[in-house]
Order: structure tokens, then sequence, then C-alpha cells
């Protein structure tokens, strides 16, 4: 399960607008919450000119409306930051989702809005409908954008050591382990983790290099005394449940945040729901619909796009040919047989960026495989024509399978298409990727290509097969276009 931020410090107005300082020595000296407050509230202001400009001139009684209007706005603003604090904007763990920040700020908007109108019938101005709409659409258009940069900021901002969060992670058992190592890799999320906290005697004094076992998990309260600030996640297989609730209740009392991990990996989280079940809180896993609406709202936006695509991109394809002609002798398109969507075989179609007998000499540079697992990558590979090496790098090269999507083969979105002979290495587990289309990009294309290991693509390629949306699909395309212009992780 991804893990929610914890940062719950500012749960009301009061908090967002003045900034409380933290005396734990763990927290940032910047209060995020309070800088975020005064961006919106900007932001908001800006959107009220803009909107006001977008509307037009228009008199109210003989005078300026515009003015009015702007001042009638700000009068609001208090109501504007009520209204988004009301609406949980300010409080990470409801909007670790970009999709949660957009909906929460479309409601907020919507309500602040509906605020100016409200005030200007008690003002008595007359406020047009059309000029409502158009600040609804302003702000919740530059809001967005402004939440998008903060994202951004705040994310390099932990990459480099600021805004950290420390937690104490309770098991040390091999999910705790993985929490731990994933919470060190990837600095981007904002933690550092302090230590562990397990009651198995033969645990090892350091469980994960650099990290120690702290105590036993009946002393995590007097160890998370020791170091303010510091919360904690527990890692749900490694205690029983009767453990883990003393110790939540304990941690809860003394002010600690505390997290439980669902032991679901790589199950998207708008799939979990909690809900009661008796006494106990469960867990409900909402299933994957790939039928239906879906399968042809899918396949109608990728014909739509490939046969876009084919049109725009034909005179690029064309001199590529030529390129590939004057380069080296041997037929401009390549053709090899891959697995498709439940294990029919299919031929991918490929501008041709190797030697003609690319394949018969595959063999001979096995030893000088740099990939780990069934895939073959060589960042130098000899085989590859002079031609090929740019085709490869910017892409171009796999221009041509628009043209298996437009036969069904393929789709925009998907696991890459495997060959035959890594099928045949594969564990049950990584079969089940054949159960969707494979596609020109997918996450492991968006996240490093051969860069990436074959556990990465193994891990990438069924999170996307148990998760699929259309909005990941959207997601994924739209992170595409940038991969491929700055070239990153393609060989």
């Amino acid at each position: 399960m991804t893990l929610a931020h914890a940062q719950t410090d500012v749960e009301t107005l009061a908090s967002v607008a003045l900034g409380r300082a933290d005396t734990a020595t763990s927290r940032p000296r910047i209060d995020p919450k309070r800088v975020m407050g005064l961006a919106d509230m900007g932001t908001v202001v800006l959107a009220l000119a803009l909107s006001a400009v977008v509307s037009g001139p228009m008199t109210v009684d003989g005078g300026p409306s515009s003015l009015r209007f702007l001042a009638l706005g700000a009068a609001t603003l208090p109501m504007w930051l009520a209204i988004m604090s009301s609406q949980r904007l300010y409080n990470v763990r409801f909007i670790g989702r970009r999709i949660d920040e957009v909906r929460r700020i479309v409601n907020a908007t919507f309500l602040g809005s509906m605020a100016v109108a409200l005030a200007g019938f008690f003002a008595d101005i007359d406020v047009p409908r059309s000029r409502i709409v158009v600040l609804f659409v302003v702000v919740t258009l530059l809001v967005s954008v402004e939440r998008e940069v903060a994202r951004q900021i705040f994310s390099a901002m932990r990459t480099n050591g600021k805004l950290i969060r420390t937690v104490v992670i309770a098991g040390a058992n091999p999910e705790g382990r993985e929490l731990a190592a994933m919470l060190r890799t990837d600095s981007w999320l904002g933690y550092q983790v302090l230590g562990f906290v397990d009651d198995d005697p033969d645990t090892d004094p350091e469980p994960v290099p650099g990290v120690p076992l702290l105590g036993t998990v009946s002393e995590a309260g007097e160890i998370l005394r020791a170091r303010p600030g510091a919360s904690v996640i527990v890692a749900a297989s490694a205690i029983e449940s009767s453990t883990t609730n003393r110790l939540a209740r304990d941690l809860l009392d003394r002010g600690v945040h505390v997290e439980l991990s669902s032991t679901l990996r790589d199950i998207a989280s708008q799939r979990l729901v909690v809900r009661p079940l008796g006494r106990f809180p469960v867990v409900y896993v909402e299933p994957i619909q790939r039928d239906g609406w879906r399968k042809t709202a899918k396949r109608a936006f990728d014909v739509t796009l490939a046969v876009a695509a084919i049109i725009v991109t034909s005179p690029l394809v064309a001199l590529a040919m030529v390129a590939i002609r004057l380069d080296s002798p041997g037929p401009v398109l390549f053709r090899q047989v891959r697995v498709g969507r439940n294990g029919r075989p299919f031929q991918v179609l490929k501008l041709r960026t190797m030697v003609q007998d690319a394949e018969a000499r595959r063999d001979e540079l096995l030893e000088a495989n740099e990939a780990d697992g069934p895939l073959f990558k060589m960042r130098h590979d000899p085989r590859v024509t002079r031609a090929g090496r740019f085709l490869r790098k910017s892409s171009i090269d796999e221009l041509p399978q628009l043209w298996n999507v437009v036969r069904g083969e393929m789709s925009l979105v998907g696991p890459r298409p495997a060959l035959p002979h890594e099928t045949e290495a594969w564990d049950p587990l990584l079969t089940q990727r054949l159960r969707v289309t494979p596609g020109i990009t997918g996450m492991w294309q968006v996240n490093g290509r051969s860069e990436s290991s074959f556990e990465d693509y193994t891990r990438l390629d069924l999170y996307y097969v148990d998760n699929w949306s259309l909005l990941i699909d959207l997601a994924i395309l739209a992170k595409t276009l940038p991969v491929v212009l700055l070239r990153r992780g393609a060989a």
C-alpha cells in the first residue's frame, strides 16, 4: 500500500493562518501549511483580477463593476481560506494523490464562488452569473497549477533533505525491512527512518544497513519520547493484533502519529476502502473492471489517437526510412514475433535499427548482457547501426507500432510486448501481465526503461495490470512525451 504522508499537525483554519511553530527539533522551521495558505490566497486574488478582465468592462450604478467585484472578492478572502481548510487542502494525508487534491480544489472553488455571489447579494451588488462562472473556472485552473508547482517544490526539498519527517518502524520482519528500504530509496517521500522496534529476540541489531534496532515494541513509548516529533509506521504482518492495539493506544495518547501498513503491496490506494465489520475495521479491495464501456472507450481512444499520430508523424517516418536505407543494407522495417494478450503471438513492427543478421548474432553477445532476468540489454550494442542509435534514443523506431494499435494487436498504453523466449522464464505471477493488451508505452517505459531492473520491470507491469484505469493510461501518456523528448532511459 502506498504510504500516506503523516503531516497532520494543522487541522483547523487557525493553525493555517497563524502558522504555529512546532517545538520538535525534527520539524522544519518553514511551516508548509502557512506557506500554502498564503499562496492560495494570492492565487485567489490573481484569479479575481483575471476573471474581472475576462468578463469584460461592465458598470453597476454608473460605477466600474470590475473594481467593486475585486473589492467584494477581497472581502471574502477569509471565507475562501476557511473553505479551503474545511476541504482539508492543508492536511497532506487527504491530498497525497493528485486526483484527491484536484477534487477538493473543485469543491472549495465552487463553495468560494458561491460565497462571492452571496456576499454580493447582501452588499446589494449585482454580480452577473457569467462572472461567477468565469471566477469558478479561473480559480480552479490557477489553484490547480499553483498546487502542482508547490508539490514539485516540496518534493525537491524533501529529496534534498528538507521538510523531513522522522519515523520509527514497528516490526523488523521482511515487510518492515522493505518499508525502511523504500523510504530510504524514495527520498522524495520525506521520511527518515530512525530505527526499528521488534520483539523477536533473533532480530539483527541492524535489520537494514544503517538503520538500528532501537528496542522492543513495549519500549516504543519511551523510545519515541526521547525522539520528539517522530511518528510510527507499524508493519502489520510483523506484530500480533492485540500488541498493535496496545501500541496504537499508548502512542496516540502520547500524541504520536501512527500509520499501519495494509500488507497489500502495489495495490493502488484508491482501490482500498476501510469499512467496519462488527468490531473490526476491514479493508475492502475494489475489483478492476476491464470490460464493458471501459474496454470500448480504451479501444476508441487507441484507434483515434493512433490514426492521428500516423498522419502527423508520417513525414518523420519517411525521412527515417530514407536514412535507414542510406545507412545500411536491408529492409527498413523490422518484424519480430511478440506475445500479445492471452498469449497470442503477433508480429510487432519497428523501424530497423540493427544490422540484418542481428538476431543470429545475439547468442554470441549474451555474456555482455547488462540486464538481469530474461531481458537482454547492451548500452553499446555493436549490432546497432549509426542511424539506429539516433532512432532508438528518440524512440522514432517505435512509431510503426501505431499500425499494431490500429490492428488491435497492441494498445497505446500497456505492458511491454515480450519475446516468446522471455515468457518461458516467467513465473506464474508474471504471466498475469498477459491478461491485458501490450502497449507502445507503459509504466516500465516511463520509469527508466533500459535503466530499470527486471524486478522493477515485473513490479511496474503487474501494478498496471492490477490497477488499470483510463486515468492511469492518460497519466502514462502525459509522462511519455517528456521522457521521449529528454531521451531518459532509452537504450
